[in-house]
């Protein structure tokens, strides 16, 4: 790959992919590395011969809630494991009294709007641009619910803005990363919950999601999904409704899909593993220099995702006719730049588009 881009502390990170020439759709799914494809290979193998191991399948499951933990910087007893977005969100409605205002970024992604909507709480639900969040925070608003990075624009939100209004107005912040935490240095402690599905920029299978529960987040938010692995100690809590569950966020875990974190904890533990200035300068500069290309205008706050309108598809067809994997999401094309991709890879999506 072209140094020319790419900090050299990413070289070893980068030789752990081999698909990612013109791969620019991190921000769809991301792409397994080595050992992710070797892990879960060599599992299978071992329950094809009759040796599955559910205590490594554990041993995976937490090393892979250290790794994030350490990747959002939080301890990991704030760390909770889950499959889905909307889960962690539906977790988040139920900690809201009846007839709560939430402020929701408008046109963000389902799967934290919905279970909002869909409480059954009465909730009021208001929206406004993620780019006028935080001046639409007023004294009734009990939750601030956004998405880091918006999947459908690539837009960085202001969190720092929306957090200070928060704070004026006593209202709790609900974090989605899942578009960010991979490229972009993310402060997990910053918000009351932040979720995240690792299966885009962080390249895990998917299946596996995490969601970060402030204290005083933790006071208020039901176990509302417990199951065994809620238990203080998950291995004796398979019975009965005397559970004793965790003292910790770990009370809001529910039971892992054991396979997707054996190729989740090599995924996440590379990830951890780089330094998050040079992620964030390498995937954003390609982003400029392809942005730039196209005359697409810059924004206010640096993305490693481009979109632009192409409410046909026509672009998106070319990028794809020339072998380039790309998105298209509510009539914008939209491509992604990784650990993976190289200065090679911004000139072949700019000769497709014929820049």
């Amino acid at each position: 790959m072209s140094t020319l881009v790419s900090p050299s502390s990413l070289e070893p990170a980068q030789a752990e992919f081999v698909g990612g020439r013109g791969y620019l759709a991190a921000c769809t799914v991301g792409l397994p590395t080595r050992a992710v494809r070797d892990a879960v290979i060599a599992d299978l193998d071992a329950a094809t011969r009759g040796r599955p191991d559910p205590h490594a399948y554990t041993a995976a499951v937490e090393q892979s809630r250290a790794h994030f933990a350490s990747l959002v910087g939080v301890a990991r007893d704030r760390v909770a494991i889950g499959s889905q977005a909307s889960v962690a969100a539906a977790l988040v409605a139920a900690s809201l009294p009846q007839g709560a205002e939430v402020l929701i970024a408008a046109g963000d992604f389902s799967s934290i709007v919905l279970p909002f909507v869909h409480s059954g709480r009465d909730l009021r639900v208001r929206t406004a641009p993620v780019d006028r969040l935080a001046e639409a925070v007023t004294s009734d608003t009990r939750l601030v619910v956004f998405s880091l990075v918006q999947s459908a624009t690539g837009e960085v939100a202001d969190a720092e803005a929306i957090l200070a209004a928060a704070e004026v107005h006593g209202a709790r912040t609900f974090c989605d990363a899942t578009q960010a935490v991979g490229w972009l240095p993310v402060a997990a402690s910053r918000f009351d919950a932040v979720v995240c599905h690792a299966y885009k920029w962080l390249c895990a299978p998917r299946g596996v999601s995490f969601l970060t529960v402030s204290a005083r987040l933790e006071r208020d938010m039901p176990a509302l999904f417990a199951g065994w692995y809620a238990g203080a100690d998950p291995w004796t809590s398979c019975y009965g409704g005397e559970v004793q569950l965790a003292p910790d966020a770990t009370r809001f875990d529910v039971s892992p899909a054991w396979q997707a974190f054996v190729g989740a904890q090599p995924a996440l533990a590379l990830f951890a593993s780089l330094a998050p200035a040079d992620l964030h300068e390498h995937t954003t500069r390609l982003a400029r220099v392809f942005r730039e290309r196209l005359g697409v205008e810059a924004p206010e706050r640096e993305s490693a995702i481009v979109t632009w309108a192409d409410p046909e598809g026509a672009d998106l067809a070319l990028l794809t006719g020339a072998g380039i994997t790309a998105s298209g999401r509510a009539g914008r094309a939209r491509v992604a730049f990784h650990v993976f991709n190289d200065a090679e890879d911004v000139e072949l999506a700019a000769r497709a588009l014929s820049r």
